[in-house]
């Protein structure tokens, strides 16, 4: 049988039909703390910005809350957004939560701004650091910046001058860059960098994006050999009907987002069940069901070991998309659980430690 790939999580935070942000929060503090129980090797925060439906802004801030809410699970950003953020900003933040949970803490970063050109625009006001084109220097000002010597800037007056991210730290978090280009691929695979896929947004390109980073791949000494994973969306139920069923309101929310319609909280179910249909919509909704990971247990497990196969990876980052019934608590998320119990028990089972 083919081996299981390790699983983790990716939590945008989704807020649905008369969910507070709030109880958003505490549905994710829940999934968080049974991800870890249940043997789950890390859990991530991404970085969107005035979406309705999404909660996940601040991963930093979340990421401090989440792990000290939990025990043993790697806690990161998947991934903090670097062009809205100066570079010393992100390392101090990072260096300072690798400090609260030593061993624990990843630092996920991407490219993308995370929202539309007006949030965009009001997220980079300080200027250069806005400058996209410099994103390969940010990332090396960072490492410099959480390395154990810092870095040094020359003033004009001659004199060097000496910048860390945290005084006297004992360990650093580990730096992975996410990406869904070969761009992203190359440059991760230049700096001797992990590197993670965003296949839960787009598949296209994945097999060329891996292949680059592998081939080209130049040894750190963090990292001697090349390390990726890829992430994917996932509703897992008893039954495939029930899956699909709980996968409904995100994939219209996708839809919606591919097709420039308003954005809104997230459907309940019944709300998915009960909408019109349109043949665009349709269409994605059909294209999603293929990329997607919608089944039952013992399928999605199947599908899952087939993925990493296919493309070489031993871990893979589940994004839950198990939507709500009206009749579901809103600080809990039965769905996205859901996912997680089922197939912990199919991929995980074995890791974990006995009861009792």
């Amino acid at each position: 049988m083919t081996s299981s790939p390790r699983l983790s999580v990716l939590d945008l935070i989704p807020v649905r039909t008369g969910q507070t942000s709030a109880g958003a929060l505490a549905a994710s503090v829940r999934l968080a703390r049974l991800a870890d129980r249940l043997g789950f090797t890390r859990y991530w925060f991404a970085e969107h910005h005035n979406m309705p439906s999404v909660a996940s802004t601040t991963p930093p801030v979340l990421i401090a809350a989440i792990a000290a809410k939990t025990e043993r699970i790697r806690v990161g950003s998947g991934g903090v957004m670097l062009p809205n953020h100066a570079p010393l900003v992100v390392a101090e933040q990072f260096a300072a939560l690798e400090a609260f949970a030593p061993g624990r803490i990843d630092l996920g970063i991407g490219r993308a701004p995370g929202s539309d050109p007006v949030i965009t625009q009001l997220l980079r006001i300080s200027g250069p650091t806005a400058d996209v084109d410099r994103f390969p220097d940010h990332i090396a000002d960072i490492l410099s910046l959480l390395s154990p010597d810092g870095a040094s800037l020359r003033l004009t007056s001659g004199r060097e001058y000496a910048i860390t991210a945290t005084p006297a730290a004992t360990d650093v978090p580990t730096l992975w860059l996410l990406g869904s280009s070969d761009y992203s691929a190359k440059l991760a695979a230049s700096l001797g960098l992990p590197y993670v896929f965003a296949n839960h947004f787009s598949g296209e390109g994945l097999e060329r994006a891996l292949e680059l980073y592998r081939t080209e791949y130049q040894p750190s000494e963090a990292h001697p050999v090349p390390e990726t994973f890829l992430t994917v969306n996932a509703s897992v139920a008893p039954t495939a009907e029930e899956a699909r069923a709980r996968a409904l309101p995100q994939m219209h929310s996708m839809a919606r987002l591919r097709t420039n319609r308003p954005m809104r909280p997230l459907e309940t179910v019944e709300e998915a069940l009960a909408a019109p249909t349109d043949s665009v919509g349709d269409e994605l909704i059909a294209a999603m069901e293929q990329r997607w990971v919608i089944a039952d247990p013992a399928t999605a497990a199947a599908e899952l070991r087939t993925l990493a196969a296919r493309h070489g990876i031993d871990e893979i980052m589940l994004a839950p998309i198990g939507g709500s019934y009206e009749s579901e608590a809103n600080d809990t998320t039965p769905g996205r659980e859901q996912t997680l119990e089922l197939l912990a028990n199919e991929l995980l089972a074995a890791e974990l430690p006995a009861a009792g």
